[in-house]
C-alpha cells in the first residue's frame, strides 16, 4: 500500500506524470481520485484496487514508476456519472481530476487540477440523485449533554440548524434523513438505524468562534442575531464545519445559500424514530418502498412536488394557519370542477426547476438543464391563469411567486439553441445570432465544401486540367491534386505538398490561408461557445434565490393538486381543527390498507378529557393494529394539510404522535425483544404530554405472563393519571379491562368476529365493551398449526379454564376475573402450562407459542 509520506514526495524517482498524480492524490487522501487521461478516468495503485473490488472494472498493470509496477483500473468518462452513483450508494466519495491546460503548449504532463468533489451528502448532478428524495447534507456537534445539527438541502438552498438534548440526535436524525453526517474526530454518535455516510473531520473545524466567522463571512452580516441564532452554540458550531465543508466540495460560492433558518421545536408534530418506522409513512416494516403513505399519495406531476410531499409527511406542522390554508386549497381544487386536472396537465411540463437552479448557482448546469428551464418558463403563465381561476387566498400567494426573475427568460431564449447538444463539449450549445464571431466560425465551417468546389472549378478552368482535384486528409490538410500526364500544365503558383506514384500533390497561397481558417474553426467554435456558456451561467447564477422561491411554489402546487386528486378519487373529507383536547373521527379508514383490499370496514374514535385511553381488546388478525395505526395517520394527514380518509375528522391539539408496536430483536445493538419494547415505553412515558396521541399495542407480551400484565396495568395507568395523553391501548390481557371500573377515563372496546363451523370469521368492526375471547386457537389452525396441536391445545385450555388461580395475599389484579360469557383464560397461562414433551413436533408448539402471543 502507499505510505502517506509518499504521496507527497517527489524526490521518488517517480515519472513525471506520476509526480503529478501523487501531488494531486494529497489533496484527497481519503477518496478515490479520477485522473482525467484522454478519453478515460483512471484510477492508480490502492485506489485502483478499490475501485475494481467496487465497481467491479479490470484491474491492470502497465509500465513502472519509481522501480514498482504502477496499478490501474479505468473508465471511459461518458460513464463517469454512473459509476460515481455507484460509489455514491455504497457511502464513498471521489475526487475528479480534469485537464486545466492546453496540451498543445505543454512541457511534460498537461497541467491538471481537482475540479470537483463528489461526496454522499454533496450531490447536485441528476445523474447522481434519487429523482423523488431530498439528499442533505448534515453536520452535529456535541457540547456535554446538548447536541446541534445543521442541514443543507443543495438543491433547495435551505440552511437549518437545531439545538436538543444529545439523547435525540438520533430521532432528530432520522426525521431529517441526511445522506451524509459531519462529525468531529473522536465524538461518540450512534445513528441507530440511519443508513448516512459519517466523515469525520478535525475537531478544530468545529470550533464555535471560526464557525461564526465563516457564516458572518458568507451571509455578509456582522453577526447572526438577524437569522435568530444569537443564543445557539453547538449548533452554529455544525453550522460553520457544514457550510466550510460544503463549498470545499464544490468549489462555489454557494450564491442559492441565503439563510440560516434556525428550527423550533414546536414547528412540527414531534415523532420518534419508531414512530415513523411503525406507521410506514415512506417504507414498509421491511424496507420497501411501497405499499406506504408517500406512495399511495404520491400522484405528484413534477419531481419537485414529489421531494415536498416527502418532507410535509415527515414535517405534520403545528400552524393550524397555514394548515387551514392548505385545506381551502386542496378543497378549491377538488370542487366538482376538477380543477387539480389542468393543474397536472400544465405542471407535468415543468421541469426540476429546484435542482437546476441549484446547479446554475453552482455553475455546473448543463445545456439540456437550461433549456429545460427555458420551456419551463413558457409555462408559468398558464399555471398563473389556473392559479387564478381557483377560490382560494393560499392558491392566490402561490400564484404571485410564479413571475421569473426579470430578464431570465429572454436571456435563455436569446442564448440557448432550440435542441441544445447535451454537453457544452460537444458544440451546438448557443443560438445562431448570439454572437457574430461563433457564427462566423459556424459558417466557416458549414462553407468549406462549398469553397473547395468553387475553388476546384477555378482552378481547373485556370490551368486546363480537366481531372483536376482539390480534396483533403487528416495527414497532409488541404491539397490540389494533379497526374503525371498534366504535369507541365501546373501554375508556377503551386507549392509541392507530396509526391505519390502517378501524381502529385500542391498547396496554393489562398487554399493554404482557407486551410488555417478552416482547420481552427471548430476549435475555436468550441472554445468560444464554451466561453459563452460560462459567462451566461455567471449572469444567471445571481438569480439562483429567485427561481428556487419560484420552485417551491410550483412544487407547493403540485402537492396540493394531488390532495386534491387524492380527496376526489379516495372519498377523503377536509378536517377540522377544534381547541378542545378531542380526537372524533367519524367512519375512518387506514388510507393504505383500504386502497389494497376490496372493501374497508370503516370504525369511528371519540378521544376526549372525559375518554383519554380507549382499551382495545380482540382476536389476533381482527384489526387492532390497523385501526389504532389509522387514528394515526388521520391526525398526520390533517397536520400536513391533506383531507383525511374519514366521513368527518374534529382533531384538537397534537403535540407528539408515539407508537408502542410490533416487537423485534435489536441485535446489533445487544437488545432483547422485551428490552426494545420497554425502551419505546419509556420513552414516551417521559415525553408524551395530554396534547400527544400515544398507541401502545401488546405492551408487556416480551416478558412472563404476570410481569407482563404488571407492567400493561401499570403503564396504562400511568397514561391514565399522569401523562392524560390521547391513548389507544391494545392488549390480550383481559384482566386490563377492569380499569375502565376504576377510571372514567378509560374505555373498553373491542374489534369481533364470529366462529363458524370451526372457522373464524373476523368482522373488522369496533364495538363497545371488551371483547369475549381471544380466538387464538382458531387464529392458530388458520396459520396452518397441525390439527393434533389444535386439539391438544383444546384440552389443556379446557383444564385451564376450570381452575381457580386464586393465590393468598395476592393483589385483586391478578386474580383471574372471567371475562364475560362464554368464559375463556389468557393464552399465556395455557403456554405456561403446557409439557413440551407431550407435543410434537416441538416447532409446532414454538409457532402455536407466538401465535397465541400475537
Amino acid at each position: 500500500m502507499i505510505a502517506r509520506e509518499r504521496l507527497n514526495d517527489k524526490a521518488l524517482g517517480h515519472t513525471p506524470m506520476m509526480q503529478q498524480y501523487l501531488s494531486l492524490k494529497a489533496q484527497a487522501p481519503d477518496m478515490l481520485l479520477f485522473y482525467r487521461m484522454g478519453d478515460f478516468y483512471e484510477l492508480f495503485y490502492d485506489d485502483a484496487e478499490k475501485a475494481a473490488r467496487l465497481l467491479d472494472i479490470t484491474l491492470t498493470s502497465r509500465g513502472a514508476s519509481a522501480g514498482a509496477p504502477v496499478k490501474m483500473a479505468g473508465v471511459p468518462w461518458q460513464s463517469i456519472d454512473q459509476y460515481l452513483a455507484k460509489l455514491v450508494k455504497l457511502g464513498e466519495s471521489a475526487a475528479i481530476c480534469e485537464q486545466i491546460g492546453d496540451p498543445a503548449a505543454a512541457k511534460g504532463p498537461v497541467e491538471r487540477a481537482v475540479t470537483r468533489i463528489v461526496t454522499p451528502g454533496t450531490l447536485t448532478d441528476a445523474a447522481l440523485l434519487e429523482e423523488k428524495a431530498d439528499n442533505l447534507l448534515a453536520a452535529v456537534a456535541l457540547d456535554r449533554q446538548l447536541a446541534g445539527i445543521a442541514w443543507l438541502n443543495f438543491a433547495s438552498g435551505e440552511f437549518r440548524v437545531i439545538e436538543i438534548a444529545a439523547r435525540r440526535v438520533n430521532d432528530e436524525l432520522q426525521r431529517i434523513s441526511p445522506a451524509e453526517v459531519l462529525v468531529a474526530d473522536g465524538a461518540t454518535l450512534d445513528l441507530g438505524g440511519n443508513n448516512a455516510a459519517i466523515t469525520r473531520l478535525p475537531a478544530w473545524q468545529f470550533d464555535p468562534d471560526s464557525a461564526h466567522r465563516t457564516l458572518t463571512e458568507h451571509f455578509q452580516v456582522a453577526d447572526l442575531a438577524g437569522f435568530g441564532c444569537q443564543d445557539l452554540g453547538p449548533a452554529i458550531a455544525a453550522a460553520g464545519a457544514l457550510l466550510a465543508y460544503a463549498r470545499k466540495t464544490q468549489s462555489a460560492a454557494l450564491v442559492h445559500v441565503t439563510v440560516l433558518a434556525p428550527e423550533r421545536d414546536d414547528e412540527y408534530v414531534r415523532m420518534d424514530s419508531s414512530t415513523r418506522r411503525n406507521l410506514e409513512l415512506t417504507e414498509t416494516l421491511r424496507g420497501a418502498p411501497s405499499p406506504t403513505l408517500f406512495s399511495l399519495l404520491d400522484v405528484c406531476a413534477t419531481s419537485m412536488g414529489s421531494r415536498l410531499l416527502r418532507h410535509w409527511l415527515h414535517h405534520p406542522l403545528r400552524d393550524r394557519a397555514l394548515l387551514r390554508g392548505r385545506h381551502e386549497a386542496v378543497g378549491a381544487l377538488a370542487d366538482v370542477s376538477g380543477s387539480y386536472r389542468a393543474f397536472q396537465a400544465t405542471l407535468r411540463r415543468i421541469a426540476d426547476i429546484e435542482r437546476i437552479s441549484a446547479r446554475i448557482a453552482l455553475k455546473t448546469a448543463r445545456p439540456r438543464d437550461l433549456h429545460g428551464l427555458r420551456e419551463s418558463m413558457t409555462t408559468l403563465p398558464e399555471l398563473q391563469r389556473l392559479a387564478a381561476a381557483a377560490d382560494a387566498a393560499h392558491i392566490t400567494v402561490l400564484a404571485e411567486a410564479l413571475t421569473p426573475p426579470e430578464g431570465c427568460l429572454a436571456q435563455l431564449r436569446a442564448a440557448i439553441a432550440e435542441e441544445p447538444a447535451s454537453s457544452i463539449r460537444d458544440g451546438g450549445v448557443i443560438a445562431a445570432g448570439y454572437n457574430a464571431e461563433l457564427d462566423e466560425l459556424r459558417a466557416l465551417q458549414a462553407n468549406a465544401g462549398e469553397f473547395l468546389i468553387e475553388l476546384e472549378r477555378r482552378e481547373r478552368s485556370r490551368t486546363g486540367i480537366p481531372n483536376l482535384r482539390v480534396e483533403y486528409n487528416r495527414v497532409h490538410g488541404f491539397y490540389i491534386e494533379v497526374t503525371n500526364a498534366h504535369s507541365e500544365k501546373v501554375p508556377d503558383d503551386y507549392r509541392r505538398r507530396q509526391t505519390l506514384k502517378n501524381a502529385e500533390r500542391y498547396i496554393t497561397p489562398e487554399l493554404k490561408a482557407f486551410e488555417d481558417r478552416a482547420l481552427s474553426a471548430k476549435d475555436r467554435a468550441l472554445a468560444l461557445e464554451k466561453e459563452l456558456y460560462d459567462e451566461l451561467l455567471a449572469r444567471l447564477s445571481p438569480l439562483a434565490p429567485q427561481l428556487l422561491a419560484l420552485a417551491r411554489a410550483v412544487a407547493e402546487l403540485d402537492v396540493l393538486s394531488a390532495f386534491a386528486a387524492v380527496a376526489t378519487t379516495r372519498n377523503w373529507h377536509r378536517p377540522e381543527f377544534v381547541d378542545e383536547l378531542s380526537i372524533e373521527i367519524d367512519a375512518g379508514r387506514h388510507p393504505v390498507v383500504e386502497a389494497e383490499i376490496e372493501q374497508f370496514i370503516a370504525n369511528d374514535t371519540r378521544l376526549s378529557p372525559t375518554r383519554r385511553l380507549l382499551l382495545i381488546t380482540g382476536p389476533n388478525m381482527g384489526g387492532k393494529s390497523t385501526y389504532m395505526r389509522q387514528v394515526a395517520l388521520i391526525a398526520l394527514l390533517a397536520h400536513t394539510g391533506s383531507f383525511v380518509p374519514a366521513a368527518a375528522a374534529r382533531i384538537g391539539p397534537v403535540d407528539q404522535i408515539f407508537t408502542r408496536i410490533g416487537a423485534a430483536d435489536d441485535l446489533a445493538g445487544g437488545r432483547s425483544t422485551f428490552m426494545v419494547e420497554m425502551t419505546e415505553s419509556a420513552a414516551i412515558l417521559h415525553n408524551a404530554t395530554e396534547r400527544s396521541l400515544v398507541l401502545m399495542d401488546e405492551v408487556g407480551r416480551g416478558t412472563s405472563t404476570f410481569d407482563g400484565l404488571a407492567l400493561a396495568w401499570a403503564i396504562a395507568r400511568h397514561l391514565v393519571e399522569r401523562t392524560l395523553a390521547y391513548t389507544l391501548f391494545a392488549t390480550h390481557y383481559f384482566e386490563l379491562t377492569k380499569l375502565a371500573q376504576e377510571y372514567r377515563q378509560v374505555a373498553n372496546v373491542h374489534l369481533d368476529a364470529v366462529e363458524h363451523k370451526d372457522r373464524i370469521v373476523f368482522l373488522h368492526a369496533l364495538e363497545e365493551g371488551p371483547a369475549s375471547q381471544s380466538y387464538g386457537l382458531q387464529v392458530a389452525a388458520l396459520a396452518g398449526v397441525p390439527a393434533s396441536v389444535i386439539r391438544a391445545a383444546r384440552r389443556h385450555l379446557q383444564d385451564l379454564e376450570n381452575r381457580t388461580l386464586e393465590r393468598d395475599g395476592q393483589s385483586d389484579l391478578f386474580v383471574a376475573q372471567p371475562p364475560p360469557e362464554p368464559a375463556r383464560h389468557p393464552a399465556l397461562d395455557l403456554l405456561e402450562s403446557v409439557n413440551p414433551d407431550e407435543l410434537t413436533p416441538r416447532e409446532a408448539l414454538e409457532l402455536f407459542y407466538r401465535l397465541k402471543k400475537l
